[in-house]
């Protein structure tokens, strides 16, 4: 170590000796339920290089052990966590959130103005009441929207993986299932995010990792006002069941008069109208991207107005909040429209060919037991195989020419007209009938 135990006991009133590390959320674990191990004056602090005391605790099952890198009194300097040194509040880097304060905290390097700079933070600390980071940090101004913007609101416990297992890359590992590191297949070692330096890290140079979410930053989309003046309404989304109206009252309510709250909690999202148009395009613009409640980070859109709703409609393959939906098998394709139909041409109910004319075709039924037919001649016409050389039927009454009568004795189908296949018929008069009943009676 760099101060001895044994010598230089002038200096061991500055060891550090506390009862629980500085830790964030990811760090600690998602178990609520932790046992760590403390070994007081364990190592030297990797920034100041003072002994310190040293916790290690596993955060969770299939996740690698951890302990504390730095002392508190480092911690406490740059308000970060004592193991993966990342911001307590933001979760980002110190060289992305200095960035987005505007604050040039320059902590020395060498031995001597290191310790110097050490001994006057420890004082400002113990006069300080603990609730605000001291030095530069503690006067910047207390937050920034590019932070807002980039900020970690839930836990990362992916971070909290094993490492991955040097022999199971070459082939040799015979652990199988028990072996405690990743079986995976490493990253490429020419990804700047491979080579990461625990010093670089705290004093905010030369960090990959802020490199890359700065990148993010200055792409970021922007929240355009609509063409639409009339338009004085915001979309929330993602309320989840614990965001409550009086909750976004109390956020929105600083930038002008709301008229009206209307929550969908089917949907999870909330539509805020304001009076004004101004104090909505102020809304919007402090809030997108920025916008946390209960630990939740919402989605801020601009309304449509209902003409603009109702002329759009609902596009094919696309719901109302605007995302793509994969298209579900098995269901049957959208049918196909009808077709344009003539007010002038007749309905064709029975898909019949227009220009053949109906036939008509008369069946009877048998005659119920016990009643004799009826001889031919003398009863409805039966349907044969020549009913196609028959006389055809008149015309109905309403497509005749004027001036035709047709009259019931008229009609080829009564009983004494003559047929057109050439048979006879006798017409039977009274006084015939007479004669021939007197023949057989002598």
């Amino acid at each position: 170590m760099a101060t001895s135990l044994g010598s230089n006991t002038y200096n061991r009133q500055n060891w550090e000796d506390a009862d629980f590390p500085i830790l964030c959320q990811t760090c600690l674990g998602e178990n609520p339920y932790i046992r760590m191990t403390k070994e007081k004056y364990g190592k030297e602090c990797k920034i100041c290089a003072r002994p310190f005391t040293v916790f290690r605790w596993c955060p969770g099952t299939r996740m690698r052990f951890k302990k504390t890198e730095v002392c508190q009194t480092c911690s406490k300097m740059k308000n970060v966590c004592q193991t993966c040194l990342l911001d307590l509040e933001y979760g980002l880097p110190i060289q992305v959130r200095d960035t987005g304060l505007s604050v040039k905290d320059e902590v020395p390097k060498s031995d001597v103005n290191k310790e110097y700079y050490t001994q006057n933070m420890e004082r400002e600390i113990a006069n300080s009441d603990g609730t605000r980071p001291v030095g530069q940090l503690g006067k910047a101004p207390s937050s920034s929207d590019m932070l807002l913007k980039l900020a970690r609101t839930t836990p990362y416990y992916k971070r909290n993986r094993p490492h991955i297992c040097s022999f199971w890359v070459k082939g040799e590992c015979k652990r199988g299932e028990e072996c405690p590191y990743r079986h995976e297949k490493p990253t490429d070692p020419d990804d700047p995010l491979a080579d990461q330096n625990i010093k670089d890290r705290y004093y905010g140079i030369n960090d990959p990792v802020a490199d890359k979410l700065l990148k993010r930053a200055s792409t970021m989309p922007r929240l355009d006002p609509p063409d639409d003046k009339s338009i004085s309404t915001l979309y929330i989304g993602g309320l989840g069941d614990t965001v409550t109206d009086g909750e976004l009252k109390s956020h929105f309510y600083q930038f002008g008069e709301i008229r009206t709250i209307t929550i969908v909690q089917r949907q999870q999202c909330a539509f805020i109208q304001f009076a004004t148009r101004q104090a909505a395009e102020m809304a919007a613009e402090k809030s997108f991207n920025k916008l946390i409640i209960n630990g939740r980070r919402l989605t801020v859109k601009w309304g449509r107005s209902q003409a603009a709703r109702g002329k759009e409609g609902i596009k094919e393959g696309v719901s109302e909040m605007g995302t793509r939906l994969d298209p579900v098998p098995g269901l049957p394709g959208a049918l196909p429209p009808p077709p344009a139909l003539d007010e002038e041409a007749p309905a064709n109910y029975f898909n019949l060919d227009p220009g053949t004319a109906p036939s008509v075709i008369n069946i009877t039924l048998p005659p119920p037991p016990g009643i004799n037919p009826p001889p031919p001649g003398f009863g409805p016409p039966m349907f044969h195989p020549m009913a196609h050389m028959a006389p055809p039927m008149p015309p109905p009454m309403s497509m005749r020419p004027p001036g035709q009568i047709h009259y019931p004795s008229q009609d080829p189908q009564r009983m004494g007209a003559h047929a057109a296949h050439g048979s006879r018929h006798v017409d039977l008069k009274p006084a015939d009938c007479f004669k021939e009943e007197t023949r057989l009676s002598g």
